[in-house]
């Protein structure tokens, strides 16, 4: 894939609304949305042409608390845009999210809800619950590191997700260090990201979107508009992260 075709893919990234014609399109950067690293699991199920299977764990915003229904998830709505970049592909995206979970909790079932699935995709959602319950930080980035290492023996592909940018997330004072301290980790452990927070926070603060829009009343939760924006974004960035080229680790440049 050539970087214009990249360029191309990622600057879908734009949903208007089905519902009302004044509510505006989600656009966010393209520096936001590509993931750092290739997903050479799922391409290599791509170019097989063999069934490719996604494990969405984490809380509340993973199993669709503030959706109107189950098919407005991020991971019902995600299975729809993956589809629509292979059509001909098998592609089952699987919501193991329970709400109210923190990091130890989702560590807990990992065997039954993500290993036991044989996944080639793993988007692990997290940091949410312990910021806005005030919970201390240390120990979370070994917590996360456990997780990645149970990804990795299985040889799944892994993307992690931060928190959301809401108005009771960002009002805890741990919230910015939860999102840098799960970005450290991701880079530290050459794992990608999808930077929720920093698109949600480009949304309200630079194309002046208001959070009544993005965010259910609670004040917390997604909201139909906003999982089908984060899957169309996530969708994206996916598909064209599979289709990257891979570098060869015996590669030798060329003098």
């Amino acid at each position: 894939m050539t970087s214009a075709t990249a360029a191309a893919l990622l600057a879908g990234l734009v949903l208007a609304s089905p519902a009302r014609a004044d509510t505006p399109a989600c656009i966010a950067p393209l520096d936001l949305i590509r993931l750092a690293n290739p997903l050479p699991r799922v391409a290599q199920k791509i170019a097989s042409g063999e069934p490719v299977t996604i494990v969405a764990i984490g809380s509340s915003s993973t199993s669709g608390a503030g959706a109107s229904s189950p098919a407005a998830n991020y991971p019902s709505r995600l299975a729809i845009e993956l589809k629509q970049h292979f059509p001909k592909l098998s592609i089952t995206v699987l919501n193991r999210g329970v709400g109210g979970e923190e990091v130890a909790d989702m560590l807990s079932r990992f065997d039954s809800a993500v290993v036991a699935e044989k996944p080639d995709l793993v988007l692990w959602q997290l940091g949410t619950n312990s910021v806005i319950r005030g919970h201390k930080l240390g120990g979370h980035d070994a917590l996360i590191r456990t997780g990645l290492a149970k990804i990795r023996a299985i040889g799944a592909d892994i993307v992690l997700i931060d928190p959301q940018f809401a108005p009771k997330v960002i009002s805890k004072p741990d919230a910015e260090r939860m999102v840098t301290l799960i970005s450290a980790t991701a880079k530290r452990e050459d794992v990608d990201l999808f930077r929720r927070f920093e698109v949600m926070r480009h949304w309200h603060d630079v194309d002046q979107i208001g959070f009544e829009t993005f965010v259910s009343p609670d004040g917390l939760h997604m909201n139909d508009w906003s999982y089908a924006c984060m899957a169309k974004g996530l969708g994206n960035a996916i598909a064209e992260a599979a289709q990257r080229p891979v570098m060869s680790a015996t590669a030798v440049t060329a003098r």
